[in-house]
């Protein structure tokens, strides 16, 4: 498993953050956020919405642009070690300048620095997905995402929404979406986690987007799966994430499966790996183990989510021969 060329679309770089790092850069900075960790010095957190709590508070050792590229190579050195070739991970401007387009400028340039360094070393490719946080509410949406619109380009490829699900509804975001798609970003929305297969139903009706994160849910209304393999949306699934997170009690009890086999395009994802104790390499084996997927399986899953990338033709037709001299 950990040998097969991989592609991961739904990965927050804070959540991929060792917990080691975090912790060395409390104690540089002498910021006491020891609460957010277990003995075995991983993270703690008990439920969702406790879980959004410790990741804003480990966040907030991340202070300035070298940081972030620090936290940048840290994070593509993990994926890389388990046959990620590329990788587009969500980067919120709420964390990095607060939303400040010249801040955001400088910790943009410090992230594409590290991926740069990364592709070279490692050989894995990145792309960004700005991201707003919906319990942040409407108005510093937009702010988000006037901030992506104006990096939109080679590297900003995407925008999206995450964060909990239970504040507002899609639509409340519509603008922000709307200024998105009109600088040429690809659209992706966190939907069917958490609030069901209803939220799946407005993300793809009232923001338009060809992508959802997560979406599992949408498996409890089969006219709603039917209705997204015809549309053919994508699925970002990270079936590790929300088995840790109590969705689903096992990998085989997760509804990547069903989904799969009624023809829905399912991606594979970490999430926030070192969070929930995973990683691609693992998720995978999980899978392997839980549904008997060959390499065949895990090869049309690469072939999708390459294929749902929001990165241009010709890293796409790189990637594509990585691919194929894998399956060669």
């Amino acid at each position: 498993m950990k040998k097969l060329p991989k592609i991961e679309l739904h990965l927050h770089l804070e959540g991929g953050a060792p917990p080691a790092f975090i912790r060395g850069l409390a104690r540089d900075k002498k910021l006491d956020i020891s609460g957010i960790f277990n003995e075995d010095g991983s993270y703690r957190f008990t439920d969702f919405w406790n879980f959004l709590k410790v990741y804003e508070a480990a966040c907030t050792t991340l202070q300035n642009p070298e940081d972030f590229r620090r936290l940048t190579l840290a994070v593509l050195e993990e994926s890389a070690a388990s046959g990620v070739i590329y990788s587009e991970t969500f980067l919120s401007p709420d964390f990095c300048g607060g939303r400040d387009l010249g801040a955001w400028r400088e910790y943009l340039l410090a992230i594409r620095e590290a991926a740069d360094e990364a592709e070279r070393s490692m050989g894995i490719t990145l792309r960004g997905v700005v991201t707003c946080i919906r319990h942040f509410g409407p108005e510093k949406a937009r702010e988000t995402a006037l901030c992506a619109a104006e990096t939109a380009g080679d590297f900003i490829t995407g925008f999206g929404i995450a964060g909990d699900e239970k504040v507002g509804a899609p639509k409340d975001y519509l603008w922000s979406f709307d200024c998105a798609r009109e600088a040429g970003l690809r659209l992706t929305a966190h939907a069917g986690e958490w609030g069901g297969p209803d939220s799946v139903r407005a993300a793809i009706r009232d923001l338009g987007v060809e992508r959802i994160g997560h979406g599992v849910r949408a498996i409890e209304d089969l006219a709603l799966v039917d209705e997204i393999a015809e549309r053919g949306v994508v699925l970002e699934v990270c079936p590790g994430s929300n088995v840790a997170l109590g969705i689903y009690p096992t990998f085989r009890a997760h509804p990547i499966g069903q989904l799969y086999d009624r023809g829905v395009k399912v991606t594979v994802s970490t999430d926030d790996p070192p969070f929930f104790h995973t990683t691609m390499a693992r998720e995978y084996d999980m899978l392997n183990r839980a549904f008997d997927w060959d390499e065949g399986v895990f090869a049309t899953i690469a072939r999708t989510s390459l294929d749902a990338a929001f990165c241009d033709a010709d890293t796409k037709a790189k990637l594509a021969r990585k691919l194929e001299a894998a399956d060669a």
